[in-house]
């Protein structure tokens, strides 16, 4: 995550002193919160595993929907970098995915994260996972709220009461303004993303050491 992820389309701007200590404390909150998520996520998938063996049609389905929601979750973040990777933290932006979610690189995340989930092959690490990771974005997004309420005051208030917090809600959708294209936010964007397809190799071979019996298996989720 970048200081652009933060909600209700308040980037920063890292040539605004006023708004980086403050902006600094979130983004070493959201570091902390991530890296346990790492650690959780990690276990779940070197010891856990699907009641669903390797090569049946339902461990291959769910692995295929994670594959969609995993590239659905990237090309959400880079649609949602395009509105947001420009502003500065004073700036509202409410168009595109923002206008439907307050949060839109958080939700993208999540679904990602589901994405990966389902490399196990399991339908409730799917849902697991995606269940962990909006827990955890939610505790983050709260503390960044109460930062950007009283740096954008009444607008965001406005913004907060007219715009759902994670779930979209795409009745609200408006195109809106991107505002100028910056190459370097897209390009970082789209690298971070590709962390999750790391997934895929991963669990492959993960799998693999699990059927040979050099890992061991802790768990199984259906």
């Amino acid at each position: 995550m970048h200081s652009q992820d933060l909600p209700g389309g308040a980037a920063a701007d890292a040539a605004s002193p006023a708004s980086t200590p403050g902006l600094a404390n979130y983004q070493r909150w959201r570091r902390y919160v991530l890296a346990a998520l790492v650690v959780v996520i990690f276990g779940a998938l070197l010891f856990g595993q699907s009641l669903f063996p390797p090569e049946t049609p339902v461990h291959e389905t769910v692995e295929m929907v994670g594959i969609l929601l995993i590239f659905l979750g990237i090309v959400g973040r880079l649609w949602s970098t395009l509105y947001i990777g420009s502003r500065k933290s004073a700036e509202l932006v409410s168009g595109g995915p923002y206008s439907v979610t307050r949060n839109p690189l958080y939700v993208f995340s999540t679904l990602a994260a589901a994405g990966v989930g389902a490399q196990m092959g399991s339908i409730s690490a799917l849902f697991l996972f995606a269940l962990i990771c909006a827990g955890a974005f939610h505790i983050v997004i709260l503390r960044e709220e109460r930062y950007l309420s009283q740096v954008l005051g009444a607008p965001y208030e406005a913004y907060c009461r007219r715009v759902p917090r994670f779930i979209p809600d795409v009745s609200l959708y408006d195109e809106g303004d991107t505002g100028r294209f910056v190459p370097r936010l897209l390009k970082t964007t789209l690298f971070d993303g590709l962390v999750f397809l790391v997934a895929m190799p991963v669990f492959e071979l993960i799998d693999a050491g699990q059927m040979s019996g050099v890992l061991p298996v802790l768990f199984r989720l259906p």
